[in-house]
């Protein structure tokens, strides 16, 4: 039942019980894997037959997991990961290596920042960062000879620019490099990336798609549409003999699986950045109330962003569903049925003005924590972004005074009645 919608998707994809099997998804919490032969589980070493032998490389419960994600965005593989971060890292580091170059958006999370910014160029891979509303000439202007990928996020954490998917997918594919879009606050309920040319999405699995605060993970799924052969001079990762798999050419022996299959056999083998079968459970279980969650989020934050724009002392809100938003025609076009569930904003009284307002607040958590059931707030400047110098935070799209709150599914009269008494605070 490939066509089914996303709903049904969101219950039945990754896993379909037999006779006598559970109607839940198993929690195999096993390392290992048992064998009758020698040569059955070399097999297994050689890439030559499927099967599972060692969890740091794959794990039913986690497998059928990263299968439901990659129906969710309509990719043909995915993998799963210990967090949203090593998704990121994976995903870059699975087509660069040293001496490459990355172009990125510069309005992504500052975690996603300093990893570009700071993390890789020690590897030798260097990032130039655009302005996501930058012109395509602009855009074009920030490619090099050695660039192999272009990097972004569907809305910005936290300044929640909504980025041009096509502008910045045509500009990748004009330099032979593929699109890799973080779609974490949109999730595939709302943005689907690969619909509009994207190439590689990844998400932070800790947030919506988890709900509740539970597991840390997060997940990279492929759309198969990038032809690594065609550009094999400058992926010869995924196009040449990989000498550690006895001259695997993963785009030979695996096809359209190929860059998952890398990222698998390749980095996860050597780095290990696995979610426990356990966690991997317990997204299943976010998953499965994934698109009741997202609408009740999004009808909530429409509702507190049309409350805190009328507010008198409020400077400013960013948020797309907001007619007079900047990126509010792109959010039409590209997530019709609505963005997310955070806000951000801006307080006349600057950043002093932001400090009260939090420390007044009864309902919303202060927390490092986005996207979950729960409403909560962050100050980016003195939390996420902190490591940012002022050029940075401008460039990233963050003020001084400039608070995330991430509405959950509590009933909206009584988050508003919580913004109310901390604003007279503030």
């Amino acid at each position: 039942m490939s066509n089914t919608r996303i709903e049904t998707k969101c219950l039945h994809a990754g896993y379909s019980p037999s006779k006598g099997e559970p109607c839940a998804l198993p929690i195999y919490q096993s390392t290992t894997f048992k064998y009758d032969t020698t040569d059955e589980m070399g097999q297994l070493f050689d890439l030559k037959a499927d099967g599972y032998f060692y969890t740091r490389l794959a794990n039913p419960t986690n497998d059928a997991v990263a299968a439901k994600i990659a129906a969710l965005e309509g990719g043909v593989a995915a993998i799963l990961t210990s967090s949203g971060q090593a998704a990121n890292f994976y995903a870059i580091f699975n087509i660069c290596e040293a001496g490459d170059h990355v172009v990125s958006a510069s309005t992504i999370y500052g975690g996603t920042f300093n990893l570009l910014a700071v993390t890789l160029k020690k590897l030798g891979i260097d990032c130039t960062f655009v302005d996501t509303d930058a012109s395509p000439e602009e855009i074009a202007a920030a490619f090099k000879p050695n660039t192999k990928a272009v990097f972004a996020e569907t809305i910005a954490n936290p300044a929640l620019v909504v980025l041009d998917i096509e502008k910045f997918a045509k500009a990748a594919h004009d330099h032979e490099v593929p699109l890799i879009v973080d779609n974490t606050f949109a999730t595939p309920v709302n943005c689907r990336p690969f619909e509009w040319g994207a190439d590689i999405v990844t998400h932070s699995t800790t947030k919506y798609m988890d709900g509740h605060g539970l597991q840390v993970g997060g997940a990279i799924i492929d759309s198969g549409n990038f032809d690594w052969d065609a550009y094999g001079n400058k992926f010869h990762g995924l196009t040449t003999p990989d000498e550690s798999y006895h001259g695997i050419i993963y785009t030979k022996q695996f096809g359209k699986a190929a860059y998952i299959t890398k990222a698998t056999s390749q980095l996860m083998r050597d780095l290990g950045a696995i979610p426990s079968p356990n966690n991997c459970f317990l997204l299943n279980i976010g998953l499965e109330t994934l698109p009741l969650r997202i609408e009740r989020h999004c009808y909530n934050a429409q509702i507190v962003a049309e409350y805190l724009n009328a507010h008198e002392k409020v400077s400013k809100v960013n948020f797309a569903g907001l007619p007079t938003d900047k990126y509010y025609d792109l959010a039409q076009k590209y997530m019709p049925n609505g963005t997310c569930g955070v806000i951000s904003f801006e307080l006349k009284g600057g950043r002093d003005a932001s400090v009260r307002f939090m420390d007044s607040l009864e309902l919303a958590n202060i927390c490092t924590h986005v996207a979950a059931s729960k409403t909560m707030v962050l100050h980016p400047a003195s939390h996420t972004h902190r490591q940012m110098n002022d050029a940075q935070l401008a460039e990233a799209g963050v003020s001084p005074g400039l608070i995330r709150l991430s509405l959950g599914i509590e009933h909206v009269d009584d988050i508003i009645a919580d913004l109310d008494q901390a604003l007279k605070n503030a």
